[in-house]
C-alpha cells in the first residue's frame, strides 16, 4: 500500500475516533443534563415547607375561677303551690265576678265552685243561692258578704277554712242552710243567726263549742257534727238546749264516752256511731216525743251498760246496736220494725222473753202483732235454724239474717 492510501487510512479511523468522542461527549452532556435536573427537582422538593404538627399547650396549674353559687329553688308553699283561679268570659250581669259564672235562667244564683279559688269574692246583692264547694278558700271574712244580705243558702264543703269571721252573719241574717263540712275548722263559728235551718259541719277538726253558739237559734232542724274530735266534756249540759226544732243530731265518729245531755225532747234522729259509749243511763230516752231512729254501732256497749228496757219506747223504728259487745237482746216495743244486732256476743234467743206481747194476747188480737220486719244477727254466736217461738211472736218478719 502507498503512501498516500496510508494517509487515507490515518483519516479515516482519526475521523472514526472523532465521531466516537463527539457521541461520546454528547451523551455525556445529555446524561449530565438529566442529572443536573434531578438534583435541581430535589432541591425543589426539599425546600417545600412542610405541615407543622400541633403542639399541645403545656398544662397550666391555675384553677379555674369558681362560679356564684346558684341558689336553691325553695319549696313551694301556700298559697303558691295552689293552681291559678279558673276566670270565664264576661257575664251579662255587670256585679258577676269573673270567678264565678251567672246563669240568665238562675239570676238568683251565683255559682263559683271548682274555680280554684282562694279567696271569697264581692257577692252580688241579687245571690239567694252561693256555691262556693271545692277551692281553696282558708278564711271566711266580712268584706266578702257587704251586699249580700239576702243570701238563704250557701255551700262551703271542701275547702280548706279555718276560720269563719262572726261579723260574717251580721251581714247574712236570713241565712238558712250552710255546708261547711270538709274544712280545717276546729270549733264551731259564733254568731250564727237565728234563722239558720241546717247546719252541716262533719269532717273538721272541732273539738270546742264555744258557749252560746246554738242559742236563740230555734229554728235549727239539722245539726252534722260527724267525724270530728268532740269529747264529753265538749258538750255540756246546757250546749243543746235552745234547739228546739232540733229533728236530727249526728254526732258519730267522735270520741264520746257517754251519752250526750241535754238532748231536746222533740229530735227524731240520733246517731252517735263509732264512739266509745259504754254505758247508756236508765231513763235516758224516756224524755224523748218523737225519738225513731237510734244508731250507736260500733261502741262499747255491753250487758252490763244496756238496762234491760232501755230502748222500750213507742216511737222508735230502727234500733241498730252493731258491732258491740252485747250477750243478749235487748227489750224492744212492738212498734219496731229494723234491728241491727249484727257482730255482738249473742249465743241464743229467746222468743218467749223478747215478744212485746204473751202468745195467748196475740192469738186472740192480730192488731198487737210486734211490728218487727228486718232483723240481723249475723257475727254472733248463733246458729240455724231461729227458733219457733221467735217466727210465732214476730209475725211480720220478711227478713232475718242470722
Amino acid at each position: 500500500m502507498g503512501a498516500d492510501g496510508r494517509n487515507r487510512e490515518k483519516k479515516e479511523n482519526e475521523g472514526k475516533r472523532a465521531g466516537t468522542r463527539s457521541r461520546t461527549m454528547k451523551a455525556g452532556v445529555v446524561l449530565f443534563s438529566a442529572l443536573a435536573l434531578f438534583l435541581l427537582m430535589g432541591a425543589v422538593f426539599t425546600q417545600r415547607p412542610r405541615p407543622k404538627k400541633p403542639t399541645r399547650r403545656p398544662p397550666t396549674s391555675r384553677k379555674p375561677a369558681p362560679q356564684p353559687a346558684v341558689p336553691a329553688v325553695p319549696e313551694p308553699q301556700e298559697p303558691t303551690d295552689f293552681p291559678p283561679p279558673i276566670l270565664g268570659p264576661p257575664s251579662i250581669f255587670p256585679d258577676c265576678p269573673r270567678e264565678c259564672s251567672c246563669s240568665p235562667s238562675y239570676p238568683n244564683s251565683l255559682n263559683c265552685e271548682n274555680r280554684n279559688i282562694r279567696v271569697i269574692p264581692i257577692i252580688p246583692s241579687r245571690t239567694h243561692y252561693l256555691y262556693l264547694q271545692n277551692n281553696y278558700i282558708s278564711e271566711v271574712t266580712a268584706e266578702s258578704f257587704v251586699n249580700a244580705s239576702d243570701v238563704r243558702w250557701i255551700n262551703l264543703a271542701n275547702n280548706r277554712i279555718h276560720r269563719i269571721d262572726k261579723e260574717v252573719f251580721k251581714k247574712i241574717p236570713s241565712l238558712l242552710y250552710l255546708y261547711a263540712h270538709h274544712n280545717h275548722l276546729k270549733e264551731v263559728p259564733s254568731g250564727l243567726p237565728a234563722s239558720l235551718e241546717q247546719l252541716r259541719l262533719s269532717r273538721n277538726r272541732i273539738s270546742k263549742i264555744p258557749a252560746g253558739a246554738f242559742s236563740k237559734m230555734g229554728n235549727l232542724t239539722l245539726l252534722d257534727l260527724y267525724h270530728n274530735q268532740l269529747s264529753d266534756n265538749d258538750l255540756g249540759k246546757n250546749i243543746f238546749k235552745d234547739l228546739s226544732a232540733l229533728m236530727q243530731l249526728n254526732l258519730a265518729n267522735n270520741v264520746l264516752k257517754k251519752m250526750p245531755a241535754g238532748i231536746p225532747s222533740g229530735l227524731i234522729q240520733l246517731f252517735l256511731d263509732r264512739n266509745r259509749i259504754d254505758d247508756i243511763p236508765r231513763d235516758y230516752f224516756q224524755g224523748f216525743s218523737h225519738l225513731a231512729f237510734v244508731r250507736l254501732n260500733y261502741n262499747q256497749l255491753s250487758d252490763k251498760g244496756v238496762p234491760k228496757n232501755v230502748f222500750n219506747i213507742t216511737t222508735l223504728l230502727d234500733l241498730q246496736l252493731a258491732h258491740n259487745q252485747l250477750a243478749s237482746v235487748p227489750r224492744f216495743n212492738g212498734h219496731l220494725e229494723h234491728l241491727h244486732l249484727n257482730h255482738n256476743s249473742i249465743e241464743s234467743i229467746n222468743g218467749t222473753l223478747l215478744c212485746p206481747y204473751s202468745l195467748q194476747a196475740l192469738e186472740s188480737d192480730n192488731s198487737v202483732v210486734p211490728r218487727l220486719r228486718y232483723l240481723r244477727l249475723d257475727g254472733n254466736h248463733l246458729s240455724p235454724p231461729i227458733p219457733l217461738d221467735v217466727i210465732m211472736c214476730f209475725r211480720h218478719l220478711h227478713s232475718i239474717v242470722i
